[in-house]
């Protein structure tokens, strides 16, 4: 055999090179085939993660991290270009997750050899590699596309889908390392898109094109990396109270006008960052198992529908 044939072998996801065989049966019927643990359990025990953007107290970065260190995770590294919050993250996963080991490391998403130094940090302290959500992102240019500069779009693109190309760049070969402990490659690359890359009118133009190419990465990618378990998806955010759009809501707030927020979709409410976390926790997770390639909106359903106001509807 080549060397080249034992690569793409090593490569194999391990549904393919030992795909799951008769179970036996319960009376007359065959037992179920399962990939995934018990659900009852820890969801990502002893895995490796890595989550950007993870320094806004109010964050989805930060309900993740505190997703996947409660869900058992060995190591999460918290990540961010601003860490003014990332110590004290550190010391609150120790307090409440005290079999976690928390890393915290400051840097551009959008900067290669930053991100090649976390990943590689990982694999060295570790051995492996398993979730990497790519979240870091900015909220683009509030005006309108005719009053952008070509630097200004640049600028968006650059942070929010350079951040992820470089993130599943590193990401995924440190995925397929195997040892005696992870025998097969696998892993999860969760990035966070918006609604606004799935319809117009929710974000900026430089924000909704930089989202859209999130996706189509997302999906591009799910492919290039056929056979190696490797998963890729892309959430869509709607109206979530983070620090992002925290302006949004406290002066929603100062207006009493705060139960507004989120009235065209159906459930009548914006989010918090824990119920868009769950969902990375699961996509992260081998519950997810097949479940590649996929752009998952959590916007309370405003992207299933047209947007109409509430008795109007003749």
């Amino acid at each position: 055999m080549t060397s080249s044939a034992k690569r793409r072998l090593a490569a194999l996801s391990e549904q393919l090179v030992a795909p799951i065989g008769d179970q036996g049966k319960f009376e007359d019927i065959p037992i179920l085939k399962k990939i995934a643990a018990d659900s009852n359990g820890p969801r990502v025990k002893g895995k490796v993660v890595i989550v950007t953007g993870t320094n806004s107290p109010l964050g989805i970065g930060r309900a993740s991290a505190h997703q996947f260190a409660q869900n058992g995770a060995k190591a999460v590294y918290i990540c961010d270009f601003d860490d003014t919050n990332l110590e004290t993250h550190k010391r609150e996963l120790a307090v409440l997750y005290p079999n976690v080991e928390a890393h915290t490391r400051r840097f551009d998403a959008s900067d290669e050899e930053a991100v090649r130094a976390v990943v590689d940090d990982a694999v060295k302290k570790y051995g492996r590699l398993d979730i990497f959500f790519a979240n870091a992102g900015i909220v683009g240019q509030p005006k309108i596309f005719s009053e952008i500069t070509a630097d200004e779009f640049l600028h968006t693109l650059k942070i929010n889908v350079v951040s992820v190309h470089l993130a599943a760049k590193y990401a995924a070969p440190a995925m397929m390392i195997t040892s005696a402990e992870k025998k097969h490659p696998s892993g999860s690359i969760v990035v966070t898109a918006s609604v606004a890359g799935l319809r117009s009118n929710a974000g900026s133009s430089d924000y909704s094109a930089s989202k859209s190419g999130v996706i189509s990465l997302a999906q591009t990618m799910s492919y290039q990396l056929a056979g190696t378990g490797i998963r890729v998806n892309a959430i869509c955010p709607g109206v979530i109270e983070t620090g992002m759009t925290a302006p949004m809501y406290e002066a929603a707030r100062s207006r009493g006008t705060e139960k507004k927020i989120g009235q065209l979709n159906p459930l009548r409410r914006g989010a918090h960052a824990d119920e868009v976390a769950r969902v990375a926790l699961f996509l992260g997770s081998d519950e997810s198992s097949y479940v590649n390639g996929q752009a998952w909106a959590i916007d309370g359903g405003l992207s299933a529908g047209h947007p109409f106001v509430p008795g109007k509807l003749g």
